[in-house]
């Protein structure tokens, strides 16, 4: 069966031993890393063979084990068009001067750290943002010429081919979270991306349906049709409040778990994600990797919601294919 681990992303104000004993506690058979707080640092992983062995035996006391690690925040940087915004999320040693470009190129190489530091924990994939220095432009207005676009997509490849080479090297993955605000961030800029990039197999997704179903995507048809990139599963879910006239999808910049939102991202199994059509796509698929679950909810303890939401993706990873056809039986020949 698939294990189940607990993303620490949203966790990353607690020390990195209390989220182990938390999600030991609870049941999850381990953790998606996340680069963040004391959680992982990739500059000290690829420095010091000791830190790498001091996190395993953390994850080995409280018996977790880790499949990915995530480093998104740093690798949004690397095609985003550098703001203010991004000195609250970045380390120290990215940010630097705060220059944009030296921004970008120090996100780079850390995302190659990132690979390296992957092997070096022994899990083959990481999962992450792009970035991208065309999302502001999703409106369409000021008119956005055609060469605009393509010049995104291009320096996307310009800047993310080398850092696949260095994936490639150490043998570790890359998956892309679709997400607003990425290079891929629905289905056809996923087509886009993958375009861009040659359909290099070390760039694949990490399916995260909560950033689908309030654009309309159909999460199911996404594993179905990009199946041979499905490289990580997060689980987080989001509830629609769309309908009433006033509520609009882009959400009037209003806070998390406002109600006057038309959606908000809600603890996993409580939105209008259709999980168990996508448990059973990702049966068809043969999907046999971790099952990551993406806690966010603002209107919920998270103490509360990350146990219930493992005891309800249990239920639906143990939904197991048939062996034969269930009308099998009825044949007489």
């Amino acid at each position: 069966m698939r294990p189940v681990t607990l993303f620490t992303g949203q966790w990353a104000d607690l020390p990195f031993e209390e989220v182990c004993r938390l999600a030991a506690e609870w049941g999850y058979d381990g953790l998606e890393i996340a680069c963040s707080g004391d959680h992982f640092d990739v500059a000290q992983a690829v420095a010091d063979p000791s830190y790498v062995e001091q996190k395993r035996a953390q994850l080995d006391k409280h018996g977790l084990k880790v499949w990915t690690i995530s480093n998104h925040l740093v690798g949004q940087a690397v095609c985003d068009l550098i703001d203010e915004r991004h000195k609250a999320i970045l380390p120290a040693r990215i940010w630097g001067s705060g220059d944009p470009e030296s921004v970008r190129q120090a996100a780079a190489e850390d995302m190659k750290n990132t690979a390296r530091a992957a092997s070096l924990l022994g899990v083959d994939t990481v999962v992450g943002f792009t970035g991208s220095s065309i999302w502001h432009t999703v409106a369409m207005f000021p008119p956005v010429p055609a060469s605009m676009v393509e010049a995104g997509y291009q320096d996307f490849a310009d800047r993310w081919h080398p850092i696949l080479d260095v994936f490639d090297e150490v043998g570790v993955r890359f998956a892309h979270e679709i997400h607003p605000s990425e290079i891929a961030y629905d289905y056809y800029t996923t087509v886009r991306t993958l375009e861009a990039i040659g359909h290099r197999p070390a760039f694949g997704l990490n399916w995260d349906p909560s950033h689908m179903v309030w654009q309309d995507l159909d999460p199911v048809a996404f594993i179905l049709d990009f199946k041979d990139r499905i490289y990580h599963v997060d689980c987080k879910d989001t509830r629609m409040r769309v309908g009433d006239g006033r509520k609009g999808r882009l959400s009037s910049h209003l806070p998390w778990a406002d109600m006057r939102r038309g959606w908000d991202f809600v603890s996993t199994g409580r939105g209008d994600v259709p999980w168990e059509d996508c448990f059973r796509a990702l049966n068809s698929i043969g999907y046999e990797g971790p099952i990551s679950i993406e806690w966010e909810d603002a209107g919920m303890d998270r103490l509360d919601g990350a146990r219930e939401a493992l005891s309800y993706i249990r239920t639906l990873n143990s939904i197991t294919p048939p062996s034969t056809a269930f009308d099998a039986a009825f044949s007489t020949t």
